[in-house]
């Protein structure tokens, strides 16, 4: 696989395909980052960023991770204190995950984001923001029923992170959309240069294959799960074995393989008495998929595997959550 087939792989969009490709031409060395506020344990969402910068640092890129604490103050995330206390258990669990450490540069906003430089380009980048333009961009990341001025500042900090940070690339899931464009509409106002972007895949909720998992509502898979709870939580997924001809839903289990298992192992075992036609080892997801659809895999094997692939990627984390509340 070439640097751009590593780059753009299960990517739901390239903002823009021919800068992104530029890119990939001369990979060695770029910076791309992924930001997150420190509210608690990596879970799935994490995970699936984690799996693109893992993509990137084999194309030869340099990872930033912008480990949040202003930002998640900014949403009511707790004291500064209690932020930057989980801000460093999340970066053990990055490196547990499978990032390169050596690879890898952890940042705290409050590095930064608090210099009087930074401050007068926000300053600067809220006269040259509407509200209305700012308020469409935070509506992914508010969080609450009421919208107070911190959530419209947060995402004008985003879009200057992406400056200050040195980048080359900045990642996201779809819900960052917004915020990137902004980024991209008005950092040149300010006389930087707009970056491209990759916006990861949302996974549809695990019970039902509508909407979003999500950490905050409904059922999710974090490090902090156990094998018997993945085991539980993969068992009851919506699975159906055809897709949804109104394409109103999608399958939760065939997502999962596609974005977390499929590029983190060569080859996938499903194993399966020989009474009902022994293993079946898939190289590519697509061949599982077709074999779902078709009959030839049943959805209780495939979730069988899933939940196997999955403890197999979440234990070193895992592990290392323990391992950190042993120290507390």
């Amino acid at each position: 696989m070439d640097a751009y087939e590593l780059i753009a792989r299960n990517a739901e969009e390239l903002v823009t395909e021919e800068e992104v490709q530029e890119l990939a031409e001369s990979p060695e060395g770029r910076r791309a980052y992924v930001g997150y506020e420190p509210s608690g344990v990596l879970h799935i969402g994490h995970m699936l960023a984690a799996n693109k910068l893992i993509d990137l640092q084999e194309a030869g890129f340099e990872v930033v991770v912008l480990l949040a604490d202003v930002h998640a103050y900014l949403n009511d995330k707790g004291t500064f204190e209690e932020i930057r206390e989980t801000a460093e258990r999340m970066k053990e669990q990055f490196l547990a995950y499978g990032l390169d450490e050596d690879r890898t540069e952890f940042v705290l906003g409050s590095d930064y984001q608090l210099d009087d430089d930074y401050a007068l380009d926000l300053h600067e980048l809220e006269l040259e923001t509407t509200l209305n333009r700012a308020q469409r961009a935070m509506a992914e990341i508010q969080s609450g029923e009421t919208a107070k001025v911190s959530h419209v500042v947060y995402p004008l900090m985003q879009a200057l992170d992406i400056e200050y940070l040195d980048l080359d690339l900045a990642i996201g899931g779809l819900d960052q959309r917004k915020v990137h464009m902004l980024m991209r509409e008005e950092l040149p106002s300010l006389g930087y240069d707009a970056r491209p972007c990759i916006h990861t895949p949302i996974i549809a909720d695990l019970t039902t294959g509508e909407g979003k998992m999500s950490s905050s509502a409904g059922v999710t898979i974090s490090m902090e799960d156990g094998t018997e709870e993945i085991e539980e939580k993969v068992e009851s997924a919506f699975c159906p074995p055809t897709r949804d001809p109104e394409g109103d839903k999608e399958n939760p289990v065939l997502e999962i393989f596609q974005y977390h298992v499929f590029p983190r192992f060569e080859t996938v075992v499903v194993e399966r008495p020989e009474q009902y036609g022994g293993n079946l080892e898939y190289d590519d997801y697509e061949s599982l998929a077709d074999d779902l659809e078709s009959g030839e895999l049943h959805p209780a094997d495939a979730k069988g595997a899933l939940a196997t692939y999955l403890d197999e990627l979440i234990e070193p984390g895992r592990r290392k959550l323990a391992e950190l509340e042993a120290e507390d």
